[in-house]
């Protein structure tokens, strides 16, 4: 643990600092890109693409999927990423691929280094502290639409005794009953 742990020199955790960043929802799976990933491995993208493509069998369709034309529409929109083919020079020559938190966790066996386990242990990190800002993000909402109905119940009910104390007497609701102590008692 302690070697993957020393792999990692100074850049590369900065880099691991920004990969929540780099976590993007698509097809509503929560993806990292291939060229983000290529950056914390510290191999080009053609290299990590390359070792994926030779192990179709570790990257089923939930673990990692090519962009589609509307997926990478949707990214633009978020960040910046190649021109479209066909227009300018540049860009890229193969769909871009998105890997699922399955599919990063794969990249590790598939490109066999220290670096390549000590990042993908700070990127799980990173989807399980993201896991967890969701569930506690849910369980928020939940208690304060709680709260919130509480608080309107009790709110109607006080606005329905004000109401009530700022109406008119009805003609013939007073009984004649005086305050105070009667002879009577």
């Amino acid at each position: 643990m302690a070697d993957a742990a020393a792999a990692l020199d100074a850049s590369v955790i900065a880099a691991l600092r920004d990969a929540e960043e780099k976590i993007y929802v698509l097809r509503g799976l929560k993806v990292m890109l291939a060229q983000d990933l290529a950056a914390l491995y510290g191999v080009e993208t053609r290299v990590l693409m390359q070792a994926v493509r030779r192990n179709p069998d570790r990257f089923p369709g939930d673990f990692a999927f090519s962009l589609s034309n509307q997926d990478v529409a949707n990214l633009r929109s978020q960040i910046v990423i190649s021109n479209e083919q066909g227009k300018g020079h540049g860009g890229a020559r193969y769909a871009t691929m998105a890997f699922t938190e399955q599919g990063v966790a794969m990249l590790s066996s598939v490109l066999r280094s220290a670096r390549a386990v000590a990042v993908n242990i700070e990127i799980m990190r990173t989807f399980v502290k993201l896991r967890n800002m969701a569930s506690e993000h849910a369980d928020l909402k939940r208690r304060l639409n709680a709260l919130e109905q509480k608080y309107d119940q009790n709110f109607r009910d006080v606005f329905t005794a004000i109401h009530q104390l700022m109406d008119e007497p009805k003609p013939g609701a007073y009984s004649g009953r005086g305050i105070g102590f009667t002879k009577d008692n």
